[in-house]
């Protein structure tokens, strides 16, 4: 089946269960229309999926998701806990568009239209995360994915996408907390996995201040589906929010991150097709190197070379045939892989901490018009070693001030709500990384045979010294600061009661400095310094049609820093005289949005085009993409008991060459047979100088189309509880490496879904992942992304049990 007809398959099911239950309700519904709209939404809406509250996410200005021209998905904890979302990898079930490839097994940006987008925290940019943790959605009260640039309040970003994490707070619907409020979960599922939540709201009143204040704690102590993978993190969230009288009102709070286990991993190397297809894995290790020392790892010594001259590099730059440390010498034959064992070792770790702090502090000058402080504060510390020979320490901090003024203006048949203000962001950050001198060999060790001292490559972390044994030093260790002062603007002008224009703009002045001082750096040597203002810019159009549809058009052009891994700068971008450290990007965008049947049927359909660029490869190599796509989401209260929801895509992702990334490259490109390979590596300074790569080619990581339809179902109250539950199943269209004939993944169905039962505070809830246990691929990204594919987690439960009080 199509892409275009699995598209309009879902939609068509929906509506016309909308029509019939149209129909149902023209025959028996007497009350006025505006009165039963909104009983009816709320008293549907069981698994939190219609967002009706005004929203400033996307544009900055309060305003409804159903009448905001730009495609976004707005997810509530409720609809997490329904849907069984714990990472952010999930969220393709509710959002278009959002398929993302594997960043060594860590989900931590989603990728948005072809590219990664970025984190944010109220509307406040994080240090970039790519795979370095997971992003802890459970301590979210709503998680909002906006396709496309960020609001011009938030700064500047790429048009790609953003992943807003909103924290549980102290207010609610109908204003701050009257009474306490809390729960505690325990949950306990397959693979020993243990989790534990508590949390708790407190009504805070000081005489004239009212407010509230809300603590979230989560604590994970599991063992993986991945053999060797031990999820240890921990959460701890804080917030507080007050009217203080006179127009004064404020908010602060934080969260601090640690994790232990999210190590990294590639999944499964010495890809061929029959691997993917049948399983079947070549076996076979290569004894040439010798642990001489029994230390257990190569150290520089034991490989031939130190310091860092006369390898006898791992690495072929220019494909010759073999020679002896690449060839596999023991065990060559093969077997049948089991999908639970994975590329780790015992060595491999990652460690994590993150503090996040904000500070609002709000004064409404008139019924119209308010001012408003926001401080905002990020860090984060990362040390990881993945023992094919990748150590890194990222430690980076950032800190925001911005000021708004909100003010509308009313001349009766056009009337406005804008903004105006300014902000100052300051970074400072160090990232160290090594390569090991191109000692990095992936198809090196057999995972069917598990970790030996002869595939695991010595890192910066270890210290050991003597009998011709020196750890190694950080090759990269840039350190980077960078500033951005900018103001902005924002307007929403009603025109009638029908056309609704949204302009918006900001200029931004950058200065950023870098200098990478590392043992062997591929930066450009000294100190490098540049700055540059830039302007950037979005115009909508909505017209509220009849009938419940609202047509839109959007186009903008935006700006962002090249950021690497720990949000710094690479030196020699700094240096570039094109100043490739600073992006640019554009965004044509129409779409319609939709609310029928009294406002339980809402969806929208939106097409795009976008030009923007990523980082690729070892070195950082900014490389352009083009993409364009179709996406539609349909989210339906079909009455007070059954809700459903579909999300699909159709999207075409171009990369526009020439790129010439540092990329690594599989035997079978360079036409060497595997068990003459394996022992090492092949790369390629450009990756345009492969066949078929000179010019533009497709971005094959990203599938051509991805379809989700889910639905739920929650009982009436009864002396015994409620019961509900939620089924539901997710198609993904091929992938392949990006290679010329490539590895090629297949297509493939998952379903998930859940049971409830509640009894007056208490609830169990049962969730089943990968219901039918279906084993599919997912493509690594970045550098490696021709070397490994991580094998799906097989079928896993857990329960949770929880008490409200």
């Amino acid at each position: 089946m199509s892409t275009y007809r699995l598209l309009m398959a879902g939609c068509s099911a929906l509506v016309l269960l909308a029509h019939s239950q149209a129909a149902f309700a023209d025959e028996t519904t007497t009350t006025p229309s505006d009165t039963v709209d909104e009983v009816v939404v709320k008293a549907r809406d069981k698994a939190g999926l219609i967002e009706k509250q005004p929203n400033n996410t996307v544009f900055g200005i309060d305003k409804p998701l159903l009448e905001t021209p730009r495609s976004a998905s707005f997810v509530s904890d409720v609809t997490l806990q329904r849907y069984g979302i714990e990472t952010i990898d999930g969220l393709t079930a509710v959002s278009p568009g959002t398929y993302t490839a594997s960043f060594y097994g860590v989900p931590g940006a989603l990728n948005i239209r072809g590219t990664l987008a970025e984190n944010y925290f109220r509307g406040f940019k994080r240090i970039e995360n790519r795979g370095t943790y997971s992003t802890p959605i459970g301590a979210a009260d709503q998680i909002q994915i906006v396709r496309g640039p960020p609001t011009p309040i938030y700064g500047s970003g790429k048009v790609g996408g953003m992943l807003n994490f909103i924290p549980k707070s102290g207010r609610n619907e109908g204003g701050y907390l009257t009474e306490p409020t809390g729960e505690v979960t325990l949950t306990y599922g397959s693979y020993n996995k243990k989790n534990a939540t508590a949390q708790l709201g407190l009504p805070a009143n000081f005489g004239a201040i009212t407010g509230g204040v809300y603590l979230y704690g989560e604590v994970e102590d599991s063992h993986s589906y991945y053999k060797g993978i031990y999820p240890r993190r921990q959460t701890l969230e804080a917030s507080s929010d007050f009217d203080l009288g006179n127009g004064w009102t404020t908010a602060f709070g934080g969260m601090y991150y640690h994790s232990d286990g999210d190590v990294q991993t590639p999944g499964w190397n010495r890809l061929t097709q029959n691997l993917i297809d049948n399983q079947t894995y070549i076996t076979g290790r290569d004894t040439t190197l010798k642990d001489t020392d029994g230390n257990g790892r190569l150290t520089p010594n034991e490989i031939g070379f130190y310091p860092y001259s006369s390898a006898m590099y791992l690495a072929y730059y220019g494909f010759p045939d073999s020679n002896a440390l690449h060839t596999l010498d023991v065990g060559v034959g093969t077997t049948k892989l089991n999908p639970r064992n994975v590329y780790i070792s015992g060595a491999d770790f990652s460690k994590t901490n993150t503090n996040t702090f904000y500070f609002d502090l709000a004064k409404e000058l008139s019924p119209d018009s308010a001012l408003k402080l926001q401080l905002f504060y990020d860090d984060q510390e990362n040390k990881r070693f993945v023992s094919y020979g990748y150590p890194a320490w990222f430690d980076s901090k950032v800190w925001e001030a911005r000021a708004t003024y909100n003010f509308a203006y009313d001349a009766g048949i056009i009337t406005s709500k804008s903004f105006v203000g300014a902000s100052y962001r300051s970074f400072e950050g160090r990232r160290r990384e090594s390569y090991n001198s191109g000692l990095i060999a992936l198809d090196r060790r057999d995972i069917s045979f598990g970790a030996t001292p002869t595939d695991i490559i010595d890192s910066p972390f270890s210290t050991e010294t003597g009998a011709g044994v020196q750890g190694l030093l950080w090759e990269n260790d840039n350190k980077s600061t960078w500033k951005q002062a900018g103001v902005f603007a924002m307007t929403d002008i009603m025109v009638g009661e029908k056309l609704n224009l949204m302009l918006g703009g900001r200029y931004d002045d950058y200065d950023v400095k870098s200098h990478d001082t590392g043992y062997l750096s591929y930066q450009i040597a000294g100190q490098q310094k540049a700055s540059k203002g830039k302007f950037t810019y979005s115009a909508s159009a909505t017209y509220k049609a009849p009938a419940g549809i609202m047509p839109y058009i959007t186009y903008a052009k935006a700006s962002a820093l090249e950021m690497s891994q720990a949000g710094d700068i690479a030196p020699g971008l700094v240096a570039d005289a094109s100043d490739a450290w600073l992006s640019n990007s554009d965004l044509a965008e129409a779409g319609l949005k939709f609310q029928w049947l009294k406002g339980t049927l809402v969806g929208s359909i939106a097409g795009y085009r976008q030009n923007r660029t990523q980082l690729t490869g070892i070195t950082g190599t900014p490389t352009g993409t083009r993409a364009k796509g179709v996406e539609l989401e349909v989210r339906w209260l079909a009455s007070e008991n059954f809700s459903f929801t579909f999300s699909g895509n159709t999207q075409h992702t171009t990369v526009k060459g020439p790129d010439n990334s540092f990329q690594y490259i599989p035997a079978y490109t360079a036409s060497v047979p595997g068990q003459q390979a394996y022992g090492g590596t092949y790369v390629v300074w450009a990756f345009s100088s492969l066949p078929g790569r000179a010019g533009d080619y497709d971005y094959t990581l990203i599938p051509k189309s991805v379809v989700s339809l889910y639905g739920a179902y929650t009982s009436d109250e009864h002396e015994w509880g409620k019961a509900g539950g939620t089924f539901g199943v997710t198609h993904v269209t091929k992938t392949a490496g990006t290679v010329q004939n490539a590895v090629t993944y297949p297509a493939y169905w998952v379903a998930s879904g859940s049971v409830y039962y509640e009894f007056g505070p208490y609830t169990a809830t049962l969730n089943v992942d990968n219901l039918f246990d279906k084993l599919y691929f997912t493509p690594d990204a970045d550098s490696y992304a021709n070397l490994g594919a991580l094998p799906s987690k097989g079928r896993e439960w857990r329960l949770t049990l929880s008490r409200k009080f």
